[in-house]
């Protein structure tokens, strides 16, 4: 090794690591506009130098701006910075010697020792000569300002070194010699929706009337209902031509009776594909008048993407090396052992074609975004190859940024994890199966307390068309659930109308509704004074009126005394919710919930109000312990507002 193997460039800072990342910078963190990006750098220098760090952050391909990073102890240094627009970000930090703010530490020592005044004079020249590369950058009074301080030291003004304003300005204007930087890490930045929102999902075939076979008209008409109850997203499930070869029957008969409508997910007849509208649904002029009217609503449309195809699905003929094919020749169908599915054909990708095939199931995709569609729940994306949703999500959104996607993926963890790292919005998860206070702490800490909230996006579902769980017994069971669904997440979503409705009936062998709505038209009753929709409007107008549901990383899960209570809570700034939610759906259940006052920002010794959003009740607590107490027959959760004294008059104040 020789001198011309030396670098050319080098830094006596030494930036150790940045954190949020993923995965070490490899997929990126994942934001909303207006969301808070907070950064800490681990950085070193060698002797005894002071570290200056700036972060430098905008979107990709436009000029960085900076902010200053702060040292908060144990080489760590912080700042944050807001997001804007949706679309790509990127953040890196930099870091340098401060030569000037090094100089002045050793000065000031030299001055509180009493060195000679010849010595502080020789010192005040260093310093004047690194106020003069400070000068190279500054301008107007600023710069006029440096010169000043320049003469004053070299007249041997020691108290001009050691005034505050020459630091700011010699910070402001370092030259930054020698800076380091971090690589680039990235940030997907998407609209609020993406994080914060209400999801209501049915079947548009069951709104017809006297058990017709209902139209995306009668659709457009239902949309009203699920505008009153306060829901973002009118979810549907899928609208394409269903196939007639080895179609299901009721109960997922393997022979379907006649007139039977047969799984919606059974993709593609010659009425057309993934891109065409069922007939008996009204066609492309019906839902083109749904979106119509989901739009004066100023609801969000979402669309089921199946992507796979029933044996009558147009590609079947034209594609057939895009299927999967037996040594016999034959397509094989889907299966979930014991299931079968014999009405689906999966896709392969990675037949010989499968150049052809991504760019078809992509431009399904961009077709339905061009018909003005922005939000999509995929179905089973964990059973389609993985690279290509890092390809095709990328892809979209280059052309669709507002684009938000749902990943149902009921598989393992890192697999979930996976698909939002490669471009999901949200993702479904496992609260649809956490039973008691000890299992949802810790899924709740894993989901809201790790790096897993820098890129995953729980969305909380207390049932689904395919999952009826079997807590789901009684009405304070699915009272408790919508509370929590609704609160410990900022995006939850219903099967409705089975959810308001409380349709529980369990299918024999299956975790499913008995009946299920897959393979039949259902004859709801909207007007049922049972109906939970009174309840759910409520819930929702409690998330709208709260900013601190609209987070996940604020959750903070609270000890109580009673393993039949769960206690939780989110914040942002003053405005603070508890939940409280019993398991017990029989018998009352009380205890003391015990609260992290500091974190929550409320006084230890004096008293604060706990307002039950729900009940309209109010109580006056004092000190971390408090006392609670639900009657499931009544209601099963508390949704407390926290507020101090002083913030409570201010509220009352307000509502006069």
């Amino acid at each position: 090794m020789t001198a011309s193997d030396l670098p050319k460039n080098w830094s006596r800072a030494l930036i150790l690591a940045v954190r949020p990342n993923v995965d070490g910078g490899r997929f990126p963190i994942k934001r909303v506009t207006g969301e808070g990006v907070g950064v800490r750098a681990d950085i070193v220098a060698d002797g005894h130098e002071t570290v200056a760090a700036e972060l430098l952050y905008g979107p990709a391909g436009q000029e960085a701006e900076s902010v200053r990073l702060t040292f908060s102890g144990n080489d760590v240094y912080e700042g944050s910075f807001i997001v804007g627009g949706v679309g790509p970000w990127s953040y890196r930090v930099r870091a340098w010697v401060d030569m000037f703010a090094t100089w002045k530490a050793v000065f000031k020592r030299r001055v509180d020792t009493g060195s000679p005044q010849a010595e502080l004079k020789s010192e005040l020249l260093e310093g004047a000569a690194l106020l003069k590369k400070a000068l190279k950058k500054a301008k107007g009074d600023d710069k006029r300002a440096l010169q000043e301080y320049v003469k004053r030291f070299k007249a041997g003004e020691s108290e001009a070194a050691l005034e505050n304003e020459v630091t700011r300005l010699a910070s402001t204007y370092d030259p930054r010699e020698g800076a380091a930087e971090s690589q680039p890490l990235k940030i997907l930045v998407e609209r609020p929706l993406a994080q914060f929102s209400s999801w209501y999902s049915f079947f548009p075939r069951s709104l017809g009337r006297n058990g017709a076979h209902g139209t995306l008209d009668d659709a457009a008409e239902h949309l009203d209902y699920i505008k009153e109850m306060g829901f973002d997203i009118a979810y549907l499930t899928p609208i394409h031509p269903i196939g007639r070869s080895f179609r299901k029957g009721k109960d997922n008969a393997p022979t379907a009776q006649e007139g039977e409508p047969g799984s919606p997910y059974a993709i593609g007849s010659e009425e057309g594909g993934l891109t065409d509208v069922h007939p008996e649904l009204g066609g492309m002029p019906a839902f083109e008048r749904f979106m119509a009217r989901a739009k004066e609503l100023r609801l969000d449309v979402a669309l089921d993407v199946a992507l796979n195809a029933s044996p009558d699905h147009p590609w079947v003929k034209e594609h057939p090396d895009w299927f999967r094919q037996r040594p016999d020749g034959s397509i094989r169908y889907a299966e979930n052992p014991p299931k079968k599915y014999q009405d689906i054909y999966p896709f392969d990708f990675e037949s010989e074609d499968w150049r052809s095939l991504w760019q078809a199931l992509h431009d399904v995709f961009a077709f339905w975004a061009e018909k003005g569609v922005r939000v999509f729940r995929v179905d089973n994306p964990h059973t389609k190859a993985l690279p290509f949703w890092g390809w095709c999500i990328a892809s979209l959104r280059e052309k669709y940024p507002d684009i938000v996607l749902l990943s149902e993926a009921f598989t393992r963890p890192k697999q979930m994890y996976a698909l939002a790292k490669l471009g999901f919005s949200q993702s479904y998860t496992y609260f649809t199966w956490r039973y008691d206070k000890y299992e949802f702490t810790e899924y709740l800490t894993e989901l809201c307390q790790t790096e897993v909230v820098d890129f995953y996006r729980p969305n909380f579902w207390p049932n689904t068309h395919d999952i009826l769980p079997p807590y789901l017994r009684s009405k304070a069971t699915f009272q408790a659930r919508l509370v929590m669904a609704a609160t410990m997440a900022a995006s939850y979503g219903v099967y409705g109308p089975a959810f308001e409705l409380m349709d529980n009936e369990p299918h024999e062998l299956r975790e499913e509704n008995k009946n299920n709505e897959k393979y039949e038209l259902k004859n709801w009753s909207f007007d049922d004074p049972k109906s939970l929709k009174p309840l759910i409007t409520q819930v929702n107008a409690i998330r709208l009126e709260n900013p601190a549901l609209r987070n996940n990383r604020s959750l903070l899960v609270h000890p109580t005394d009673n393993d039949q209570l769960l206690a939780y809570s989110k914040q942002d700034g003053d405005n603070r919710i508890l939940g409280v939610v019993s398991f017990d759906d029989t018998y009352t259940q009380s205890g003391f919930v015990t609260l992290d006052l500091g974190t929550l920002g409320l006084p230890q010794d004096e008293p604060f109000t706990a307002e039950d959003l729900v009940s309209g009740e109010r109580y006056t607590w004092r000190g971390p312990r408090n006392y609670v107490e639900l009657n499931p027959h009544t209601m099963p959760a508390h949704i407390f507002r926290l507020s101090g004294r002083s913030e409570a008059h201010a509220a009352q104040q307000r509502a006069i």
